[in-house]
């Protein structure tokens, strides 16, 4: 498909599309100018959303303590929150579809950011563990349905750059995370050392994510038609939208995910990476310190772990997308955290700065499987639907997975059946992303 969308430069010569005369009145989005500005919103939109999708997850585990001892929460429930993140994500993550049918991706985005916000304002406030569960309840349900959402918005306006959007957006999410990890603590030092402070704080970046959505709202974003370029199909709808617009939403055909093997593989990999990226998040910093490495040290070697996706999360979509098969990234990607495992395991402290970057290597199998969501399906509405499922089903999957090395952690008193946990979810990781990473759309295989 993407061989058969030309390039936003080659349509220059393309006879000028008639508009409705509101497009041409000064200061709306008709001009040249205006349209280019639009495009600029709405890649300014894309990073900012990116960089709220983990902050709420990071800064929490930053401040765990803390807030365990400010709420009395109890040992269970304090493990309980590491499983709610994609608890929650494959709740509310399904809803994403009928929404964007709706009322359109970028107003439900806009709300999303807006959910993030409000959450992450109320829940240090909400006084007791009930109202801390339910404001982050809120924050994470704004992040799962903008996660669902921003591969699809990708593949609508950019579909000749889906590796390099992809990319950027992954390249901001991973800052994200490494930014709210490393941060946290000091700002929170800094700022008087209250802990509802620090986590509160937040709240200020997804309020600035919000505004850049604000045009999309009132009209539905549209995918480019034809002879249209991508800035002028993300202008703001000024009226109702075109007859070929609307029929082309009706007669988007239905997938039923579950008849498609590949949307199948594509749910287990995204779920088995997810598992990997929440055991890491959760409980590497404490492989580290129980070896001996310093508490100070052992956060900064997590912050090196996330920092690796920010690189990488822009090169390996871009290397993804001109290769008829992301197989071999997937095994590459797989090795990185076999080796890196191995290295915990037998040599945990003498070795830790390889270790933590070996795993910050794998861990961008997220930016791969995003990618591998816009390349997988031919059309907008099937981004739309294996986005939902892929990510819905995946976090289902990586649920257990926190709370799995807990227990084995506590019930062994080491790291060695932890460990050998996560080396063994690594081979099945590596063989359904190499089945997810073939040439084949969702749609040939799951059309009613």
């Amino acid at each position: 498909m993407m061989g058969l969308m030309p390039r936003e430069e080659t349509r220059t010569t393309t006879p000028p599309t008639v508009r409705s005369p509101a497009a041409h009145e000064p200061g709306t989005p008709g001009g040249a100018c205006p349209r280019a500005w639009t495009m600029r919103l709405l890649v300014l939109g894309i990073v900012l959303s990116a960089l709220n999708l983990r902050p709420a997850i990071t800064s929490l585990g930053a401040l765990l303590e803390e807030v365990r001892d400010g709420l009395g929460m109890s040992g269970s429930v304090a493990g309980l929150l590491t499983s709610v993140p994609p608890l929650c994500f494959a709740v509310f993550g399904v809803t994403a579809p009928r929404l964007a049918r709706r009322f359109g991706p970028g107003a439900v985005v806009c709300a999303g950011m807006a959910a993030i916000a409000t959450g992450l304002l109320l829940r240090p406030f909400a006084g007791g563990t009930p109202g801390f569960l339910a404001g982050s309840a809120l924050a994470l349900m704004g992040i799962a349905v903008s996660n669902v959402l921003m591969p699809v918005i990708v593949k609508r306006f950019f579909p000749d750059r889906v590796g390099s959007m992809t990319g950027l957006y992954s390249m901001a999410l991973a800052l994200g995370t490494a930014l709210a990890a490393a941060v946290t603590v000091p700002l929170t030092d800094a700022l008087g050392g209250r802990w509802q402070t620090g986590l509160a704080l937040w709240a200020g970046l997804a309020v600035a994510a919000v505004l850049p959505w604000l045009p999309f709202v009132r009209g539905r974003i549209t995918p480019p038609g034809p002879g249209e370029s991508a800035a002028e199909s993300a202008t703001p709808a000024q009226g109702p939208a075109p007859a070929s617009a609307e029929h082309a939403r009706v007669e988007a055909p239905r997938l039923r995910m579950t008849r498609s093997r590949t949307a199948w593989a594509l749910a287990v990999f995204f779920g088995l990476q997810a598992t990997a990226a929440y055991i890491t998040m959760g409980w590497m910093a404490q492989i580290f310190r129980d070896a001996g490495v310093p508490a100070g040290t052992a956060g900064l070697l997590l912050a090196v772990t996330m920092v690796m996706g920010v690189p990488l999360a822009f090169v390996i979509p871009r290397l993804a997308t001109r290769l008829p098969h992301q197989g071999p990234i997937v095994l590459a990607l797989g090795l990185c955290g076999l080796a890196g495992y191995a290295g915990l395991y037998l040599a945990p402290a003498a070795g830790a700065w390889a270790w933590a970057l070996l795993l910050g290597v794998a861990n961008c199998a997220f930016p791969l499987a995003l990618t591998m969501v816009g390349m997988r399906a031919r059309t907008g509405p099937g981004v739309v639907q294996l986005s939902a499922f892929a990510q819905s089903t995946g976090y289902l999957i990586s649920i257990p997975g926190p709370l799995l090395v807990g227990v084995l952690y506590q019930h062994s008193g080491g790291w060695g059946l932890p460990i050998a946990l996560m080396s063994a979810l690594m081979i099945p990781q590596m063989a359904v992303g190499f089945l997810a990473g073939r040439d084949r759309t969702v749609e040939d295989e799951a059309a009613r």
